[in-house]
């Protein structure tokens, strides 16, 4: 990507905006070329190149460390399995901002396997894309039972946590089957997660009762697996 020296928009703004892109789209495994690098790549001066490092730096893209050089600030989510734990929990725990935008939300009676799981002909379907410093991270669909969804759907949907929301309703999630695989984005995935299709997602799919043994939720998500990642410890049981 070139620079356009004609437009309106400043040299270092652009820099900036194309080196997000590609830092997003994982050009770069944790350092980004030195500022004479791109001096001679972008054909600008020094102090262009710093404003746009400093922007990213202010911005959380970026670190400065001595004498090393700029390195990614975007450190992988690491996620503990075996507890329920809330997104804004999991992404603040390692000191980044959690984020969710609710993308759409309704009555549905597709895919023919939430019916088969939740059976139901009827369920309702929320979903949403999380992100961790303003980077999308998680394309997140959930399904319901009807009267589950609902009463959910009254509550505003951006930046809240379901598990929280549930507890509110006097419904409170005991435990949960989750299946973790791999597997090629779709399109429409990269173009949300702002990735190449070179880099594969987590697909996640999980159901989660409560105390009666009754399927609360169903849901489905797909994680960027280089910024995502699931951790389990194991014992060994002595017979």
């Amino acid at each position: 990507m070139k620079i356009n020296t004609k437009s309106s928009m400043p040299l270092h703004a652009q820099v900036k905006e194309i080196l997000v892109k590609e830092i997003l789209s994982g050009c770069y495994s944790e350092k980004i070329p030195s500022e004479m690098e791109l001096m001679k790549r972008f054909d600008v001066s020094r102090s262009t190149i710093r404003q746009a490092i400093n922007g990213l730096v202010d911005e959380g893209y970026l670190e400065k460390i001595h004498g090393k050089g700029t390195f990614l600030a975007l450190r992988p989510v690491e996620e503990w399995l075996g507890q329920f734990r809330t997104y804004r929990e999991i992404i603040e725990n390692i000191g980044m901002r959690p984020s969710i935008k609710l993308v759409s939300k309704g009555k549905t009676s597709s895919p023919k396997d939430v019916a088969e799981v939740l059976g139901q002909k009827e369920f309702y379907a929320i979903k949403r894309i999380k992100y961790a410093n303003e980077i999308p991270i998680a394309i997140e669909k959930v399904y319901y039972p009807i009267k589950i969804g609902l009463e959910l759907a009254k509550y505003n949907l951006n930046n809240a946590a379901t598990y929280s929301l549930l507890t509110s309703m006097g419904i409170n999630l005991w435990e949960a089957e989750q299946i973790i695989t791999s597997a090629i984005p779709t399109k429409e995935q990269c173009q949300v997660l702002g990735i190449d299709t070179s880099i594969s997602v987590l697909s996640i799919e999980r159901i989660n009762y409560d105390q009666e043994e009754n399927i609360v939720e169903y849901e489905k998500t797909v994680f960027r697996s280089d910024m995502y990642s699931f951790r389990v410890k194991l014992g060994r049981t002595l017979s």
